[in-house]
Order: structure tokens, then sequence, then C-alpha cells
């Protein structure tokens, strides 16, 4: 009996000092931002260029998982191509990822309007149902019907960059991105016209 008093409380203890350890250091995140990401993404995550997308806001587990795959493991090719992000990435530790991402997550996203009146009937038609004569899903199923994303593997696009999301997408498209899980943005681009693309793009810029 006295054995199992004593065990009890040394296992609260050790649990409460894994939870600390495993706790995000946003302080260090908060150092990073502002002195390796803020030249691209700014300190705050709002992006000014529509080249470099907008982490304010955005889904913690989504932007951890990007930040991975940027970087190269056991001395494999990162899992997303791109060699600015690559070179940023291969200086973080797991743990600087973990807190970068809850970082930008916790940020207030400063948004991107529609820009264009001409194509927002078709972009919401694109986002709310799909083409169901190509089989293209509703994007609302999977991102949202406010844009919102899903965590880990679905971002949130409200308020992104058109030029940015217009960018994936093509990028899906013509097999430069290749990290979507089960190759299902591939496959839904790949039935997408580029002005289809532009449409729902900057339909979803304006979702709120």
């Amino acid at each position: 009996m006295i054995k199992r008093s004593l065990l009890l409380p040394l296992l609260l203890v050790a649990g409460g000092l894994q939870a600390q350890e495993q706790a995000p250091d946003l302080d260090k995140a908060k150092q990073i931002a502002e002195t390796i990401c803020a030249a691209c993404h700014a300190a705050d995550g709002n992006s000014q260029l529509p080249a470099n997308p907008k982490l304010a806001g955005q889904i913690p587990e989504y932007l951890y998982k990007q930040l991975r795959e940027f970087k190269a493991h056991d001395g494999k090719k990162p899992v997303r191509d791109n060699a600015v992000m690559s070179a940023m990435a291969a200086t973080l530790e797991d743990g600087d990822m973990k807190a970068l991402a809850h970082y930008f997550s916790s940020q207030t996203q400063k948004p991107e309007p529609a820009k264009s009146l001409a194509t927002i009937e078709a972009g919401q038609k694109i986002w709310r149902a799909g083409i169901a004569a190509k089989g293209v899903p509703a994007c609302a199923a999977c991102h949202g019907p406010a844009g919102g994303g899903l965590p880990a593997q679905y971002p949130k696009l409200s308020g992104q960059f058109a030029e940015y999301t217009e960018a994936q997408l093509k990028g899906f498209r013509d097999g430069v991105r290749t990290n979507d899980p089960s190759r299902m943005m591939q496959m839904i681009a790949l039935k997408l016209t580029d002005a289809e693309i532009k449409a729902v793009a900057d339909y979803a810029a304006g979702l709120r």
C-alpha cells in the first residue's frame, strides 16, 4: 500500500513534467517569426505579397504538416518541393515547427477580399456544389462552408490571397505540388480549367 501511495504522486508529477515539456515555446516561435519568417510572411503571418501565403489564423496542424514536409528527413528529399522553404525548414527542430504553427494560428488574419464580380457566381457554384458533370466535389465539403478548413489536412482558404490559392491549384494540377493526402487535390485540380480555378480561388478569398 505504501509503495502504491508513493507511485501515484510520482506518476502525476512525471505526467505534469511531460505535458510541460510538450507545450509549444511561443516566445521562441515569436522570435523566429520576427527574425526569419517576417521577410516573406510578415511577423504576424499577414503577408503583403500574394506569392507568399497568409499564415495568420491558419489551422496549426496544417501549418505543422507543411513545415515538416518542406524539410528533408532520413536522407530523403522533402515531400513538398520548395527551395526557399526547404532551406528555412532545415534550420528548425520539430518543437520549433510545432511552436511556429501554434504561434501563427493564434494571430488574427487580415483577410483579402474577392476582387472579381464577374466570376463570383461561377466560383460560388464550384465552392458550394462542385461540378457534377466533371466529378468535381464541392470545395466546402473539405474546407468548410465558410472556408475555415478542417484539421489537419484541409487548410483555411477564406481570406487567403486568390493568387496564391490559384497557384497552388495549378501546382496540384500540373504535378508541381504533390503532398496532398491520397492525391485528392491533384485528381480534383486535373478536372478544372484555368478559368474555373481562378473563379473559385477568388470566391474563397472573399469568404468569412
